[in-house]
């Protein structure tokens, strides 16, 4: 490997550059001139070849070494964005996993049927628990255990295929459920019942299963007659072999009833493994303790499973044989690193690495885990290593190539420069129009075009997440400022898909999602046509806004023109629907203006452009009203008294909308005179 500052040499200082100068053995006698003539004199083409030679020599030594430090430091910076991006998409599953598990856990105790013990209320439960399940596909199983000793559970086959095998469930099994009748401490009778994705059974199954006893279990005791919610774990699951942790809480009508839920932290080792920033990379997440719990290694992962079994047959020494960086990475952890917020290098041996720590905590739930992306530093490095050659094999065509070289290089800097001040300027526009790559021989502009692309890449990539018009009002509007938010008259309008997730069982998903893009792109494109803005997809409903974050004083009336052209533009989308047999998406709308807080509002790591307050909660619960009159655009009185007189509105009198105290005065929006 080439070590850093070394470059290539340059040409002898000592060495004649010329060959002018005169030679006194060789000198020609002649009659005394006032002018002296030399031999080996050359034209001024060679003169100034020759030093354009020297110069480029001499250029392209601090240049190679700045390309080689450019590329090095963009490797390096490249690697830490990397790690950066793949360490918050880990942390947003951490929080998406666990806040599952904690938001079952925080409300099933307030489900009174829980508390009756089986088998009463059994099919209830059951469908109450598979609902739980179908909304929250993190959670590996839901149950309850009675101070009788008796027991129910809903366990989620589909989402982990090692309880098919652990309790003998026929094909085609997604919800198994369990109810285990105890009469007397020897004497229990368990009832299996296997379900498909809908809840139709398959097959039942009845067994003597005394041995088994809630009351015994950890996360019984630890939430027996207490307050709040218990995490138990992690550990790994006798019956299935995976790591799994569990929230357990008290019945709210009766401490002794304990419900549990329990969560897969295995999700997190494959979305570790399926992200990796470079060959050798790892992923890695430490429990408050320092203790490893989830690793992106299957191998290394297997193996920390057994770690943490009951009886293991492996310990600390064995996972840092196969994952030797993993002993310095424990020291980071301990140390406090990931408070510093930046990567941070380490050496195991002569092996260095590169590692991100991200601190995670989740207040309610768990703290101080750690998450760490590590790579060993010959992953970038290596790179620039091979930019350095490739510009020293540039460099030596370019010095013999001369003035020619010389010219056509400047002219190719010029032409490159350009285009990629244009691409620079589209790029600041979000504009994403396909065009040429800029292109030359000079490493760091290809270098720079490259970023560029990269940059293009992740924008464009960036901006199907976003609402591309809304940034551009906001950077129009000069409302960049992070963490600032002002009280203004918004008009908020609100959309809804009627019956879409019966739609969404019955089609196919390959139908579901290009149906539901199409339909997304038709809304959009009329709300930006109105002056309005997405400010975010809601499953499929959608939030839009008027008069920020740029003003527009029509903006009650641009939201009732909007309302009326998505339900005409709906229309004719269902009629081609239709004809190609697709199903029939009907739409709800509420429309109402009034003051919100609009602003950039969220956590310090992630934020978003968006309105908040009553206005937003009135306006959500006009569009479900729709259901109680069988209308499709309500808005309310606020709206008739901004609205022009040239909008026919339907007066459906004053309702009580869910969540409000305050009764309602509410119009249907029938149309333009």
């Amino acid at each position: 490997m080439t070590s850093v500052g070394r470059t290539s040499p340059a040409a002898d200082p000592s060495e004649p550059v010329s060959a002018g100068a005169p030679d006194a053995a060789n000198r020609v006698q002649v009659e005394p001139s006032p002018f002296r003539e030399f031999r080996w004199a050359q034209t001024l083409r060679v003169h100034l070849s020759v030093i354009i030679v020297a110069l480029l020599v001499a250029i392209s030594a601090p240049l190679m070494w700045l390309t080689f430090m450019q590329g090095r430091t963009e490797a390096f910076s490249a690697a830490e964005q990397e790690m950066k991006l793949l360490s918050q998409h880990t942390l947003d599953r951490y929080r998406s996993l666990f806040g599952d598990g904690y938001s079952v856990a925080k409300m099933a105790p307030a489900v009174r049927l829980l508390s009756t013990e089986p088998p009463g209320d059994a099919g209830s439960k059951a469908d109450f628990m598979i609902r739980v399940l179908q909304g929250s596909p993190n959670i590996d199983g839901v149950y309850v255990g009675y101070p009788s000793g008796s027991f129910v559970q809903m366990l989620n086959v589909g989402n982990n295929a090692q309880w098919r095998e652990a309790i003998s469930a026929p094909e085609g099994t997604v919800f198994a459920s369990r109810t285990m009748v105890r009469k007397s401490a020897d004497d229990a009778v368990t009832e299996w019942r296997f379900l498909d994705s809908a809840g139709r059974q398959l097959g039942e199954r009845t067994t003597a299963e005394a041995a088994f006893d809630p009351r015994r279990r950890p996360w019984y005791r630890a939430a027996f007659k207490g307050e709040g919610i218990v995490p138990v774990g992690p550990y790994v699951s006798a019956s299935t072999g995976s790591l799994t942790l569990t929230f357990a809480a008290p019945s709210a009508f009766d401490g002794s009833i304990v419900i549990g839920v329990d969560v897969l932290l295995e999700t997190l080792s494959r979305l570790l493994a399926d992200e990796p920033i470079s060959e050798h990379s790892r992923g890695y997440i430490f429990d408050q303790n320092g203790q490893l719990i989830v690793h992106s290694d299957h191998a290394v992962m297997d193996m920390l499973l057994d770690t943490l079994a009951t009886n293991p047959k492996f310990g600390v020494s064995d996972l840092e044989a196969i994952d030797p960086a993993l002993a310095g990475i424990r020291k980071l952890v301990a140390s406090g690193e990931a408070n510093r917020g930046h990567a941070v290098q380490f050496a195991i041996g002569e092996e260095k690495y590169l590692a991100e720590l991200s601190s995670v905590d989740l207040e309610g739930m768990l703290a101080d885990n750690t998450i760490v992306v590590a790579a060993p530093v010959d992953d970038f490095v290596g790179r620039s290593e091979a930019l350095l050659r490739q510009t020293l094999a540039i460099a030596i065509v370019v010095v013999l190539a001369g003035v020619l070289a010389a010219l056509v290089i400047a002219r190719g800097i010029s032409r490159a420069l350009t285009a990629l001040a244009a691409d620079a300027r589209q790029i600041g526009n979000l504009e994403f129009a396909d065009r040429p790559s800029a292109s030359s021989w000079i490493v760091e502009i290809n270098t720079l075009a490259a970023a560029l692309r990269s940059a293009r890449t992740a924008i464009k990539t960036f901006a199907l997440y976003v609402p591309r018009e809304l940034v551009r009002r906001i950077v129009a509007s000069g409302q960049i400022a992070a963490g600032t938010a002002t009280r203004q008259e918004v008009t908020i309008l609100f959309t809804d898909i009627r019956d879409f997730t019966t739609i969404s069982e019955r089609q196919p998903p390959e139908e579901v999602t290009p149906l539901l893009s199409a339909y997304f792109q038709v809304m959009t494109d009329i709300v930006e046509r109105h002056n309005g803005v997405i400010v975010q997809y809601l499953g499929d409903s959608i939030y839009a806004m008027w008069n920020a974050p740029i003003s527009d004083p029509e903006h009650v009336n641009d939201g009732c023109r909007c309302a009326l052209a998505l339900r005409d533009a709906v229309g004719a989308f269902n009629a081609r629907n239709g004809e190609a047999g697709l199903p029939e998406l009907v739409t709800r709308y509420g429309l109402h203006t009034g003051i919100a807080v609009v602003g950039d509002i969220g956590a310090q790591s992630r934020r978003q452009y968006t309105a908040m307050g009553d206005t937003v909660n009135v306006a959500s619960r006009l569009e479900g009203l729709n259901k109680e009159f069988g209308t499709s655009i309500l808005v309310s009185a606020a709206i008739k008294e901004r609205a022009d007189s040239a909008f026919r509105l339907r007066p459906l009198g004053l309702v009580r909308a869910k969540g409000r105290v305050a009764e309602i005065e509410i119009f249907e929006l029938v149309g333009t005179s």
